[in-house]
């Protein structure tokens, strides 16, 4: 009983199929068009649901700008400033809190224009057809949708229902306060015309028209709060134009093209300002301080000259000598010189001073306003300091104490500091030293003065008053015009260079085309996974070339599906593809059958693993087309524990082996003839409490003995034998056996019992058969070619003639459709 077949002897093998692999992917196509549509669906439907955002942005120029008509040496230092990190100080500005309120309420974008969408409520600010002009020193409904509907060409209905459960609230935008309010109504709706004053205790503004209103459109305005509109309004992104450092773009997303438009250039307009304010400030508080001292100075010069014309007339002297009016010259032009030393020397005292006890400077270090600098340095330390403390503190508001540009910020800033003292410390020296010398000169010329008559000596010293005083006097006005002039020719270290404008871009969220291509891709990956893991999980044996791969025992054929009543398939279907493939079987189990002699009588067992594989069908339709071919042919039921092969019969079970095992029946009274010519049955009979043994008793050698005389062919359907070992004990007399595996059905594991035995010589002449086979595209083509598996079933190499099988496949709805207008 070896087994020398070698026609389809297998090898193992546990490589991926990626053929087959991909004709399993490309069976689901239906699953994956389905989830494909869905995706794309869904993509659309968010496509159209997220909310549509746009892009703007505006360029600017940030350049320290001069007035030529100043230098430091001959001004007021007006234009100290321009700080050399002024590109930074700007993005910080821009992000600041302080910066972005000034912009919302110069705006007043606190105030919400909406009107309902298809999904949300949609901002409509500079498309509705009117403006709300706020009193932002009154109280307004807090948070609260006030519904405007216009009803004539002039008029609208407000209308809004008071909070039931509470009370309302109030903001007053003026001081950003929140205050409670309890009213008696339950809602309000009253009709007003366009730019009357709506005048409540909750309400205070009118509505300006700016287009034409169409009657009975409805649009909704909110007051929401100030903090909160400018936090959702610090979000301007700032960029370094490429190649232009003193260039920034600035850029703005949200759902309102008109909204960014105004925001981005109000804010450049702000910040303009802002920065001229900044840089004139110096000149403001100059010019102050100058105008002050020009006042005092005037008072003093009129005081003088009356008392100058006094002296004169009572001492009937008016024109000084040529000795007193040369010593009045050279008294005036030390007076002068000393008087310009002695101030600057004051100054740089106050500055040391105000150097020492502030931390800040961006605004208060002392103004040389009576004298001209005698040092570039000192004016250029100063400048230095300026910026710096400038920068510092517009990053302190929006960075802390360990932000590594204010650390560095704060040692340029100390290094600054010590330089400027020291400075002033040589500078006052210089300044003594030359005062001592001025003292000397003017105590020479006093003495001189002495010499002269004492007339001429009081009026050399009210002249030499007048004359000290209208030089001061004119030195004051003339400061006075050049701060007036710098502050009216200063202009703006920030210009404008394009500014935001709606040219009609399209949203840049969402991106329609990118949906779609997500929607797509998980449209295929998801159907992926979902073959992945349902081929992870899928433990069933669906294709010949999977036992061929894993187990050694050969495979002998495939059976296809049997779409009869009952397992009578062969004979009453004999032009079917299933009874053709019981043919095929014929022929190749005579390979299996080498050891028998020709004559002899030939014994064929069928088993399985489990029940419900189809074993007992295969064993009806062998034992028939051994018997139709006209060989004598008996199959016995040997499936003593759960016997089926009497009901596709029409028979009972009540005789049948285990009366003759018990000796209760003869052979021949157990054997029945069939319908089916040659075919002979022999049925189970009662289920036994002892099946095994019955089997192994010596009956049942005698009984397959007598078979084996009298029958070509003995057929033995035996029970599983991955549940009973009742099988393997009937190996002994089978020349041949088929174990039926069943599509879709057995599991990979249930043959690891058989296949161990058949790799052992523990079993011989033993082959699968793959029953209840389907062609599906999940497995590939053409699956047991070379086989003989039934030609005409449709494996993949076309019909063997049309007429020749019947047509067993059900027929979908379209294919019923189709044939019969192919038949009309």
């Amino acid at each position: 009983m070896d087994n020398k077949i070698n026609f389809n002897t297998p090898t193992i093998q546990n490589n991926i199929d990626i053929k087959t692999y991909i004709f399993k992917i490309i069976s689901y196509w239906k699953l994956f068009l389905a989830t494909i549509i869905i995706a794309l669906i869904v993509a659309k439907f968010m496509t159209g649901y997220k909310e549509k955002r746009y892009s703007l942005s505006t360029v600017i120029s940030v350049k320290e700008e001069n007035n030529p008509l100043f230098s430091t040496g001959t001004n007021i230092a007006f234009n100290w400033g321009g700080a050399s990190d002024e590109i930074e100080t700007i993005k910080v500005i821009i992000g600041s809190r302080s910066h972005n309120e000034k912009v919302v309420k110069k705006l007043n974008f606190f105030i919400d224009y909406l009107s309902e969408g298809r999904y949300r409520m949609e901002d409509v600010y500079g498309y509705a057809p009117f403006s709300v002009n706020l009193k932002t020193n009154k109280p307004q409904l807090y948070n609260k949708l006030l519904k405007i509907e216009i009803t004539g060409e002039n008029k609208f209905r407000l209308s809004f229902d008071f909070n039931e459960l509470g009370s309302d609230q109030l903001i007053t935008y003026d001081v950003n306060t929140i205050d409670e309010f309890i009213s008696d109504k339950s809602n309000f709706s009253k009709e007003f015309k366009v730019d009357e004053v709506i005048n409540t205790s909750y309400l205070n503004f009118s509505l300006e028209k700016n287009k034409k209103f169409n009657i009975g459109d409805v649009f909704y305005i909110k007051f929401a709060s100030f903090d909160g509109t400018v936090g959702n309004y610090r979000g301007v992104t700032i960029s370094t134009i490429t190649d232009a450092a003193s260039l920034l773009g600035l850029s703005m997303s949200g759902p309102n093209k008109k909204r960014i438009v105004n925001y981005l250039n109000a804010t450049v307009q702000v910040l303009e300002e802002d920065k001229q304010e900044q840089k004139i400030l110096y000149a403001r508080k100059t010019k102050k301080y100058i105008d002050e001292l020009f006042i005092k100075e005037k008072d003093s010069l009129n005081k003088i000259e009356r008392e100058l014309g006094v002296y004169k007339e009572v001492n009937n002297i008016y024109d000084l000598s040529t000795e007193g009016t040369q010593i009045f010259e050279e008294l005036i032009d030390l007076e002068k010189e000393k008087k310009e030393l002695l101030e600057y020397n004051d100054y740089l005292k106050n500055l040391r001073s105000y150097i020492l006890t502030h931390n800040q400077y961006s605004e208060g270090i002392p103004v040389p306003a009576l004298i001209k600098i005698q040092d570039a340095k000192i004016a250029e330390e100063i400048s230095i300091l300026i910026q710096k403390s400038s920068l510092r503190e517009s990053l302190k508001r929006t960075v802390t104490e360990d932000y590594p540009h204010l650390k560095k910020l704060n040692s340029e800033i100390t290094i600054a500091k010590n330089n400027l003292l020291e400075n002033i410390a040589n500078l006052k020296n210089i300044n003594n030293a030359k005062i001592s010398k001025l003292k000397k000169r003017l105590s020479i010329s006093n003495s001189k003065l002495k010499k002269i008559p004492s007339r001429e000596q009081g009026l050399l010293k009210y002249q030499r008053n007048f004359e000290i005083s209208e030089a001061n006097y004119n030195y004051l006005k003339q400061k006075s015009y050049e701060a007036g002039t710098a502050i009216a020719a200063n202009v703006s270290d920030v210009k404008i260079i394009d500014e935001a404008k709606d040219l009609g871009e399209g949203p840049n969220y969402p991106k329609p085309q990118f949906n779609y291509l997500i929607g797509l891709m998980l449209g295929i990956v998801f159907p992926l996974f979902y073959i992945i893991i349902r081929e992870i999980l899928d433990n069933k044996i669906h294709t010949a070339e999977e036992i061929q791969n894993n187990y050694a025992i050969p495979v002998l054929g495939v059976v296809g599906r049997n779409q009869g009543k009952n397992n009578l398939a062969v004979f009453e279907r004999p032009k079917s593809s299933v009874s053709e493939s019981f043919r095929a079987l014929r022929s190749n189990i005579q390979f299996l059958f080498k050891n028998a002699q020709t004559d002899e009588s030939k014994t064929l067992i069928l088993t399985s693993s489990v029940s419900g594989e189809g074993k007992t069908m295969v064993s009806i339709n062998m034992a028939t087309v051994f018997a139709l071919s006209g060989k004598k042919t008996v199959l016995m039921g040997l499936d003593l524990r759960k016997p089926k092969i009497y009901d596709d019969f029409n028979l009972t079970n009540d005789i049948g082996v285990v009366n003759h095992l018990i000796n209760q029946k003869t052979l021949d009274e157990i054997i029945i003839p069939t319908k089916i010519p040659n075919l002979d049955l022999i049925l189970s009979g009662p289920i036994p409490p002892n099946p095994s043994e019955l089997l192994l008793n010596e009956t049942a050698d005698k009984m397959i003995k007598s078979l084996k005389e009298r029958y070509d062919y003995v057929i033995i359907d035996t029970p599983p034998v991955g549940l009973v070992s009742d099988a393997l004990e009937l190996f002994k007399y089978a020349d041949a056996v088929i174990y039926v595996i069943r599509q879709n059905y057995s599991e990979r594991g249930m043959m690891k019992m058989i296949d161990d035995k058949y790799k052992n010589k523990e079993v011989t002449n033993i082959s699968y058969v793959l029953n209840d086979f389907s062609i599906t595209n999940k497995y590939g083509y053409g699956y047991g070619y070379g086989y003989g598996y039934g030609y005409g079933y449709g494996y993949g190499y076309g019909k063997y003639g049309y007429g020749y099988h019947e047509n067993e496949e059900p027929k979908s709805i379209l294919s019923k459709i189709s044939s019969f207008f192919k038949k009309k």
